[in-house]
């Protein structure tokens, strides 16, 4: 399954997680992890439920999943989910900043597409360093959404990606959005302030090309997209919506016209940091 992104309905990949999720990226958790028989694993950020699944289809006994997400409606979503391929898991509704489990308490922690949710990630490792045991590992998983490669074969995609920036930007000023949209780069060292090793870093890059014309169900659902965070919007970001939304459709009028010769081509990084917590 490749992996997606689209600058033209979000500003960074903090809604995009299932999207990228695939064999490789569950081979290296695997890899990182290093699930054994008596080992105590915990998820923090579960979200639907997708690492614990990959996990599960391991079928290591005797391996204990644990898993929490500060959204209720999440956290039973992940139970069900295992329940339904057997997988004994335990889950919890919980705030990555005050993880309700004592020190020391599990073997490997991971979380992915959480921190750059927070204000505080410095804090919400040291919590996952603090919940690991000595020697264990801990890997966090997250974008630079500061960095968004975008190319378009038209003058008037360009535009429209400069308007789409501009009109997330307002749009999370709005919001008041404190959040650190590099925050995928700052990982060894954030795991280093807090006490942990940084044992190394892998990318996976997620992004899309398309060559010709898009489908129309591409432009549908960028302007569904527009459309609903427009709705959600005050009346100073709003006219900027509606400009947006103009250099959208005169975007696709114009790809729709272009031929073989359109190109789109849009990448940003993932950036996968292992850390140790020293014995």
């Amino acid at each position: 399954m490749p992996r997606h992104v689209d600058a033209l309905t979000a500003p960074t990949l903090k809604h995009l997680r299932e999207h990228w999720w695939d064999s490789d990226f569950s081979e290296f958790l695997r890899e990182t992890l290093r699930p054994r028989p008596g080992t105590r694993i915990l998820d923090v950020g579960c979200g639907d439920g997708t690492a614990e699944l990959s996990l599960g289809r391991l079928q290591i006994s005797q391996v204990s999943l644990f898993a929490v997400d500060i959204r209720i409606g999440r956290a039973k979503q992940t139970m069900q989910a295992a329940s339904s391929h057997n997988i004994r898991l335990s889950v919890a509704a919980a705030d990555v900043l005050a993880l309700p489990f004592a020190n020391d308490a599990f073997d490997s922690t991971f979380c992915v597409a959480l921190l750059q949710h927070t204000t505080d990630p410095s804090k919400a490792v040291a919590e996952l360093a603090r919940v690991t045991k000595p020697g264990g590992r801990v890997v966090a998983v997250e974008p630079d959404n500061a960095a968004r490669y975008w190319f378009s074969s038209l003058e008037s995609g360009r535009h429209a990606y400069e308007m789409a920036g501009r009109f997330f930007s307002a749009l999370s000023a709005q919001r008041g959005d404190r959040t650190d949209l590099s925050v995928g780069p700052k990982l060894p060292g954030t795991f280093a302030a807090n006490g942990l090793e940084p044992l190394w870093v892998n990318l996976f890059p997620v992004s899309v090309t398309r060559m010709g014309p898009p489908p129309p169900a591409v432009w549908q659902g960028r302007r569904q997209a527009l459309a609903s965070l427009r709705d959600t919007c005050d009346g100073t970001v709003k006219p900027l919506a509606d400009e947006y939304l103009v250099s959208l459709d005169r975007y696709a009028e114009e790809a729709a016209t272009a031929g073989p010769g359109f190109v789109e081509i849009q990448n940003t990084m993932l950036f996968a940091a292992v850390g140790q917590k020293p014995e």
